[in-house]
């Protein structure tokens, strides 16, 4: 993330490339790997800053979790302005904004637009889907993180359940959304497009704007989108699941809950969610995740889960399981 000008940022499928041929690693740690997203190399451990809203009456406390993200070699940030009501995209700010500028331009902050927030509503978030809309939802997340440019937006589509659906002027075309993208990555405004809550042939169409990274609900216990996390690997496209030990909603299959992870986990010494964290890691070279916690030591657990390398009886078990949780759906924030 810098606050220097973006107008001459090149867009993501040549400053991928790039970084994909020449990245190389800092002296400091990178969890998990490196791999290329946004023009620059990032550890493929990151951080999902949701998490980060518990501590809204605590500011002090969540700059605190989130420095010591960086201090372990985190630097893909994932946010959004309807975190908290812009809470976290201002803490974002201030931690990120306190570094140097070396240190600064390492860390890639990707946020992501398609919703706002609903307060006074059943449901905390709303579609946000207009090309109007997305638009401002960019100069929100400028305003509130500081920067004159987004390394990262997806386009959260809102195509697949569980979550808010688009109705009547929130149903709007694919191409009437890339092509309000892909202006505001031209104007300088955005570095890259990803795109999220998108079915397959959604990508597809989708990949010729110059997609950087996909979003959509994978762990081993929901593989629906196994298909789609193969073509994003076959386009050099990072593939960035959310919900990665299983959906954070009450009723929903979780990865620790499953006898195949606690045992791999015994005999490792690891925990079932480091398990299930290194499965991820396994599968893809492009795999890149963002586990969220609002607790530091949390935190080290997830980041040490870039060390762990499963053996095959853990990934052959594993591989074996085939759950799909169902259960209503309590919108309650839950550590991923």
């Amino acid at each position: 993330m810098s606050v220097a000008s973006s107008s001459s940022v090149p867009s993501s499928s040549a400053s991928d490339s790039a970084a994909r041929a020449s990245a190389a690693p800092s002296a400091q740690a990178v969890p998990g790997g490196a791999y290329p997203l946004a023009g620059r190399s990032v550890a493929r451990v990151g951080y999902g800053a949701m998490q980060l809203e518990r501590h809204s009456a605590r500011p002090e406390a969540a700059a605190s979790v989130l420095s010591h993200a960086l201090d372990l070699g985190v630097n893909h940030l994932d946010t959004a302005d309807f975190y908290g009501a812009s809470f976290v995209n201002d803490v974002i700010r201030r931690v990120v904004g306190s570094l140097d500028a070396v240190a600064r331009d390492r860390v890639i902050v990707a946020t992501k637009v398609g919703a706002e927030t609903n307060p006074q509503g059943p449901i905390p978030l709303r579609p946000a889907q207009r090309p109007d809309q997305l638009r401002a939802n960019v100069e929100d997340n400028l305003r509130t993180l500081g920067s004159d440019h987004l390394d990262l937006v997806y386009l959260r589509r809102l195509e697949v359940r569980p979550g808010i659906q688009p109705e009547g002027d929130q149903d709007v075309p694919l191409d009437d959304q890339l092509e309000t993208m892909i202006a505001l990555r031209d104007e300088g405004l955005i570095r890259s497009i990803g795109i999220s809550a998108v079915t397959i042939d959604t990508l597809r169409r989708a990949i010729p704007a110059g997609i950087s990274a996909v979003q959509n609900a994978h762990s081993v216990v929901d593989r629906t989108f196994e298909d789609m996390m193969r073509l994003t690997a076959e386009h050099g496209i990072a593939w960035v699941p959310f919900f990665p030990l299983g959906s954070g909603f009450p009723g929903h299959a979780k990865v620790v809950e499953q006898p195949a992870a606690q045992a791999a986990a015994r005999r490792l010494g690891a925990t079932p969610s480091q398990v299930g964290l290194a499965w991820l890691l396994q599968r893809t070279p492009n795999t890149l995740i963002i586990p969220g916690t609002s607790d530091a030591a949390h935190l080290d657990e997830n980041v040490a889960a870039g060390d762990l390398v499963l053996d095959a009886e853990a990934v052959a078990e594993l591989d074996a399981l085939q759950v799909v949780g169902g259960g209503e759906i309590r919108w309650e924030t839950a550590e991923a």
